[in-house]
């Protein structure tokens, strides 16, 4: 991978992002692209120039969150990521539609450095990478591509959910990468599982977000997710993320 002019261009097309935040989890099904979507929304808001970049190559789901349209983008030089709700936006749907997108083993790697090396972000302060679930090839490609990324690690109090948290940050705390906090998510009730497995690593709980059955409703109506108890939660976190 290092010999692919692709991971240049990479690290180029990042050299006028200040900074990286990568949204991970060790399973599938906890929230990571709602709490991607939702933040970025809150950076943009907050007044940063922020980028939302769906790394979920066969199953992205952000512009079914945010409602941004899919249409195939602007190419003159290379790729101009969608503007919407003042996001700047990027999927691979923009390029597969509702198609399925199945990718496996030295694939991945090349989708993921061709999306990365052709994506122009221009200036901004921030860009949220919705990661896929887990420890896979693309969550180790951005670990490799992207080293001064840092990475929101997504729990619930599950008992499953928190075992593999635990494994996920062992290999970011083995690899030497930042490490911005654990943000519990759909939270029923009050819990110091989260808290716990934070202190264990000795890194930040940046704090908890309610299980939120509105935001079902609200899934692809970017104004009316910014209303929801769940973004209103996730707007007392910003300071802890340093937003």
């Amino acid at each position: 991978m290092t010999l692919d002019p692709r991971a240049e261009g990479a690290r180029a097309q990042m050299e006028n992002v200040r900074r990286i935040v990568a949204v991970t989890g060790g399973k599938g099904g906890i929230g990571k692209s709602s709490v991607a979507s939702a933040l970025a929304l809150e950076a943009a808001r907050a007044g940063h120039t922020t980028g939302l970049l769906d790394l979920d190559l066969t199953s992205p789901s952000t512009h079914v969150l945010l409602g941004y349209p899919t249409a195939f983008p602007e190419e003159p030089n290379g790729i101009e990521p969608s503007i919407h709700a003042g996001v700047r936006c990027m999927t691979i749907a923009h390029f597969a539609g509702d198609r399925a997108a199945p990718l496996r083993g030295a694939d991945v790697t090349s989708a993921l450095l061709e999306l990365l090396a052709i994506t122009h972000w221009g200036d901004l302060d921030v860009l949220v990478i919705d990661m896929p679930p887990g420890l896979g090839d693309t969550a180790l490609d951005v670990i490799a591509l992207l080293e001064r990324a840092e990475h929101l690690v997504i729990t619930t109090s599950s008992r499953v959910v928190l075992h593999s948290v635990d494994r996920m940050l062992q290999l970011l705390q083995h690899v030497g990468v930042p490490i911005l906090g654990v943000l519990e998510n759909m939270q029923r009730e009050p819990t110091s599982a989260a808290a716990e497995l934070a202190q264990q690593h000795g890194v930040a709980h940046v704090g908890a977000l309610p299980f939120d059955a509105s935001l079902e409703d609200a899934a692809g109506d970017h104004e009316r997710i910014v209303d929801t108890p769940f973004a209103n939660a996730l707007r007392a976190c910003l300071p802890a993320l340093r937003l």
